[in-house]
């Protein structure tokens, strides 16, 4: 057997013994992927929101041109005015957005994030004051299934800030 054979059947055996823990990308199930990090509509570049689903290079120059977005709802109202729908705004968010502060957002600005209803808005709103990203981890990790918590706060938290 070679040496490269032996490391790999021991690390497997410690592994089961549960003596270790295996690396994230070892662990069973579908890989855990780090959610794509969101557009900044007030900096990005025109050819960066173009690239955004639904967002034409002409609306694209509108957004530079309104700048700057003080809230998501702010913003939706530009992508409004051009005949975006709401499954369209909701990928949008999925790629842009401006970033929310989790201590006094609005229900519509919270709603904005894509996948929050009105129960997880009410828990978002239960948790204030947040002090800690870590806090808000633990909060809205409680209403979320096991089994894509992590990922789930991820993405999460790529819509939030702490001020």
């Amino acid at each position: 057997m070679t040496r490269v054979k032996l490391l790999t059947a021991a690390c497997a055996a410690l592994v089961m013994a549960g003596l270790v823990q295996a690396h994230p990308s070892q662990s069973a199930g579908a890989p855990q992927e780090k959610p794509q990090a969101l557009l900044d509509p007030n900096v990005a570049t025109e050819k960066e929101l173009a690239s955004v689903p639904h967002v034409t290079p002409a609306i694209a120059k509108a957004i530079v041109a309104k700048r700057p977005y003080a809230t998501v709802v702010d913003l939706d109202a530009l992508l409004k005015q051009n005949k975006l729908t709401a499954e369209q705004l909701a990928d949008v968010h999925g790629k842009l957005f401006v970033r929310l502060n989790l201590n006094s957002a609005t229900d519509d600005e919270i709603l904005a994030i894509p996948g929050i209803g009105k129960r997880m808005l009410h828990e978002f709103k239960e948790y204030r004051p947040y002090k800690s990203m870590e806090q808000f981890r633990k909060e809205i990790g409680k209403y979320i299934d096991r089994d894509k918590r992590e990922q789930e706060l991820a993405r999460l938290e790529r819509y939030v800030v702490i001020k």
